[in-house]
């Protein structure tokens, strides 16, 4: 069964969302970020992505301490992304109680530094970040774009022992347009050993089941649970 996983990005203490990680189409949400990850503990779920946009914009991580505090007052297996830069970085991220980390620009500028965290920290727990646009990488916000076309990309990593990738497909990021089911359908089949998490524009249910049905682990919901469009009630089918 394709696996759940709610996202929360944090600025400012605060819950918000960013439509393709633009600050000007910023919303601010009113939920603590303790209550609403309760909340999707309450429903069965069992996995957070936790996005530090504080630290992704600092290069930095910045917000620890609601990582630490999500850790010690939930269960939820906390995915920690946004401004891990450097080994001191990782080390925080863990220390204060993620299961597991994502990384984007270090991964596509610091290759070398990114494969000795693999190393270090194994496969289980670093997870890559290939977020594209029009089948090219970007990253730094998804504001830099590079000369990596996705696919490439991503034989490159898994030559390399990545065996998770969250990719998003920019374009549809906060859109409610629908997921890319034809370009998550390429990548799993070309990438069979791969796990995929699915990211950007998924709006309802159906969206979820047709990732499902091409091969997709797991999806990313956001924009469409905040928004009211998608509810936990109607999740209850995909949570065991």
């Amino acid at each position: 069964m394709i696996q759940i996983i709610p996202s929360m990005s944090i600025m400012d203490g605060k819950v918000v969302k960013l439509t393709q990680q633009k600050e000007e189409n910023i919303k601010i949400y009113e939920k603590n970020p303790l209550d609403l990850a309760m909340e999707f503990e309450d429903a069965g779920l069992k996995n957070l992505h936790l996005v530090d946009l504080d630290g992704a914009k600092n290069r930095k991580v910045v917000n620890y301490k609601t990582l630490e505090m999500l850790a010690k007052y939930t269960k939820l297996n906390i995915n920690f992304a946004g401004g891990v830069s450097s080994d001191g970085d990782v080390r925080t991220v863990f220390e204060f109680g993620a299961k597991s980390m994502t990384a984007a620009s270090v991964a596509l500028h610091e290759p070398e530094k990114f494969k000795s965290w693999l190393i270090s920290y194994g496969s289980h727990k670093i997870v890559l970040a290939a977020d594209s646009f029009n089948g090219v990488v970007r990253t730094g916000g998804w504001k830099q774009s590079s000369d990596q076309e996705l696919f490439a990309y991503l034989e490159y990593y898994q030559e390399r022992g990545i065996k998770f990738v969250k990719s998003t497909e920019i374009s549809r990021d906060g859109s409610q347009q629908g997921a890319n089911v034809e370009l998550y359908k390429k990548l799993v089949t070309e990438f069979p050993d791969l796990s995929f998490l699915a990211s950007g524009g998924i709006r309802n249910v159906q969206d979820i089941k047709d990732l499902e049905v091409v091969g997709v682990q797991s999806v990313l919901i956001g924009t469409a649970f905040y928004e009211g469009t998608l509810t936990l009630e109607e999740l209850k089918p995909f949570i065991s």
